[in-house]
């Protein structure tokens, strides 16, 4: 697109630091058209329609068309991205937007439909040691000081990916020591410099469901070192401890169901815990449920039966219940034949009497089918 110089619109998506806003202007400038910016955060629909005026102001005949780009165009609002859609269509500008978030989620449908999604990844280690060496031996102010990269485990794990968070941990070292003396980085150093390593974790956002996804797909996979881990990424990250036991709760059922009964109860208790000891404490019931999850033997026959049970009852509606099951409270029920012909299962042995439970259009139909691991018995 660049080298024909026909630029579609498209949005860029990925996580911070990875140069979305740099791309954007390096095709604005490498294509020499106006270029626009906006910021998701401070801008309203005010300040699009008078970017949309000046755009359509710079847009004489033969000529390309200016490039309007939006950082975190996620955050602007069902309004906001509408009064866009007539500009896009009409070739007014070429839109170029930047988002953290899943777009699939976070931009509106008819202007998603508009532009082609292009997903940025987090910088590798490589890419990261690239620049790092490349600000050294360039940057204004650092190029004046004497450093040398002795380790950098600790730099790359701190960064996370994150290339502006790199550039400010070097800025930040920089700063620790004085323009004449030598800067040795080191894992130590740096380390004892940032004090903790803030992981990239979004409550509300994308990374939020793709870890607990992971999380509960450990479970289910029997691998408690996995699921362990994605624990500890949920965590450390801030998530909230009532939210991973509701689901550790879901899973004893959908995922450990019959096969271990009992997982019901612990995943519960973990829950009842974690409510009354509070955190940071509460780790440990949780890590405790998650081990316990991962390592019994799993079924899902009871999530089945119900899944199937649900779509039957929508298919079939409000069938009728059989009189031998009713109720007759009154006499006039029982002259109806309501009760009539009921066999009381503790009055048989074993406590077990065959005998028709299901509606007459359903009473051959079979919904429980116990898995090699339930510990249950079905008798039909």
């Amino acid at each position: 697109m660049i080298t024909s110089g026909r630029v579609s619109s498209f949005i860029l998506w990925g996580p911070p630091g990875v140069g979305k806003t740099t791309l954007a202007t390096i095709i604005a400038g490498t294509l020499d058209v106006p270029f626009f910016t906006l910021s998701a955060v401070t801008s309203g629909v005010k300040d699009v329609r008078e970017v949309i005026d000046k755009a359509r102001g710079s847009n004489f005949f033969n000529t390309s068309r200016p490039i309007l780009f939006i950082d975190e165009i996620h955050r602007f609002s069902k309004s906001q991205q509408d009064s866009l859609l007539g500009a896009v269509e009409q070739g007014v500008f070429t839109l170029i937007g930047a988002t953290t978030e899943n777009p699939s989620f976070e931009v509106i449908r008819p202007l998603l439909s508009r532009c082609q999604v292009y997903t940025l990844n987090s910088l590798t280690k490589d890419d990261l040691l690239t620049l790092c060496h490349r600000v050294i031996e360039k940057d204004t102010v650092l190029k004046k000081q004497n450093i040398v990269l002795k380790e950098t485990d600790a730099l790359l794990r701190y960064s996370g990916g994150d290339a502006r968070k790199l550039l400010n941990i070097l800025e930040l070292l920089s700063e620790s020591v004085q323009e004449d003396e030598t800067l040795e980085i080191t894992d130590t150093l740096v380390a004892e410099r940032l004090q903790q390593n803030p992981l990239a974790y979004d409550k509300d956002g994308e990374m939020h469901y793709d870890i607990i996804s992971a999380f509960i797909k450990s479970i289910r996979g029997s691998d408690p070192d996995a699921a362990i881990y994605w624990l500890a990424r949920m965590i450390e990250g801030g998530e909230d401890p009532a939210f991973i036991a509701r689901r550790l709760v879901i899973s004893a059922s959908e995922d450990v169901g019959l096969a271990n009964p009992n997982a019901l109860l612990l995943a519960n208790a973990a829950f009842d815990a974690v409510q009354k000891i509070g955190w940071p404490e509460g780790r440990i019931p949780l890590a405790e449920a998650t081990v316990y999850l991962a390592t019994s033997p799993k079924s899902n026959s009871a999530y089945n039966a119900i899944n199937t049970a649900l779509q039957n009852v929508r298919q079939t509606g409000n069938l009728p219940v059989p009189l031998h099951l009713r109720n007759a409270p009154t006499q006039l029920m029982a002259e109806l034949g309501y009760s009539d012909g009921y066999k009381y299962p503790h009055d048989y042995p074993g406590h077990y009497i065959s005998q028709q439970y299901m509606p007459d259009a359903l009473k051959d139909t079979i919904f429980f089918t116990p898995a090699d691991t339930d510990k249950v018995q079905k008798r039909r």
